[in-house]
């Protein structure tokens, strides 16, 4: 908002958000490790989404905070290219982790029996890590393609951060080829992961229909609707925003949508996962008697 009486209600929102989503994806991260009944693959997923999570949030919500409190809007071309790297890194990365999370629900719903077998410390691991670097690659390639591209000294974006795509369009030359990039990346890295998940679902609810009692489908059912909920809520908002920013044509307006994609939903991930999870509760609480 450039209303100056806004600006410290707006400050002590997003930083007691950005407060609220540190701290909380850091306590699922220290439960996991410090329980070792949580030493499973789900688990280990879960600790890699939040840490994610972290890194996403602080890409762009303390830069956002400094330019509140200082009432400048200003970014270095550097900082602009490091920022639009790191958000497409987590962001991508959050998605392979919800498709990966998605498969191993699968494997625990559709072959029971087989879980322990193909959900091998050595496969998860290394689901994690072909996700890791997967994302990396695509940020790199994403942002040096970006890095030959002139820009005029003082050049607007119409966002509270360094989004590709309305920084891409503000290049004063073709941005065809980074156009494609951008396009073709979105529908393997987003829609793959989109459709992997989507599959594993319909897999999953046709386990679940064959169950034959009523116990047995909500236990099953239990096992994967807080995933269902985090999926729902992060592709859900990042549709929202996409389609915010296509329908008010890179209006500042566009940037109010991306904030439920950004901030919101790293915050209620924790909230949504520690909400009907008894395991995680447990040992949160033997974490807090712990400590004292």
């Amino acid at each position: 908002s450039a209303e100056p009486e806004l600006q410290p209600f707006l400050f002590g929102l997003f930083l007691s958000m950005y407060l609220v989503t540190v701290l909380g994806n850091l306590l699922i991260i220290l439960a996991t490790i410090s329980d070792s009944h949580l030493h499973t693959p789900m688990y280990f997923f879960l600790s890699n989404l939040s840490f994610a999570d972290i890194c996403f949030v602080s890409t762009t919500v303390p830069k956002m905070l400094v330019n509140i409190q200082t009432q400048s809007r200003v970014i270095s071309y550097a900082g602009c290219i490091t920022q639009m790297c790191f958000f497409l890194l987590f962001a991508v990365l959050d998605s392979f982790l919800l498709a990966v999370m998605a498969y191993d629900r699968f494997v625990a719903i559709c072959h029971p029996l087989y879980y322990t077998i193909i959900m091998n410390p050595q496969f998860y691991r290394l689901l994690v890590l072909a996700s890791w670097i997967l994302s990396v690659l695509n940020s790199l390639l994403q942002s040096l393609m970006v890095l030959p591209l002139p820009f005029y000294s003082d050049t607007a974006i119409p966002h509270f951060f360094c989004e590709l795509n309305q920084v891409v369009h503000l290049a004063c030359s073709d941005t065809f080829l980074n156009d494609i990039m951008i396009y073709c990346t979105t529908v393997l890295l987003g829609g793959g992961p989109l459709t992997g998940i989507l599959y594993s679902y319909s897999k999953i609810v046709s386990s679940i229909r064959a169950i034959s009692s009523a116990q047995g489908k909500y236990k099953a059912f239990s096992t994967c609707a807080l995933h269902l909920s985090v999926v729902s809520l992060f592709y859900g908002t990042s549709l929202g925003m996409y389609l915010s920013s296509a329908a008010t044509h890179n209006s500042p307006s566009s940037a109010t949508a991306s904030v439920m994609y950004t901030v919101v939903t790293p915050m209620l991930n924790p909230f949504i996962y520690s909400l009907r999870n008894k395991d995680l509760k447990d040992a949160l609480k033997h974490f807090f008697r712990g400590k004292q």
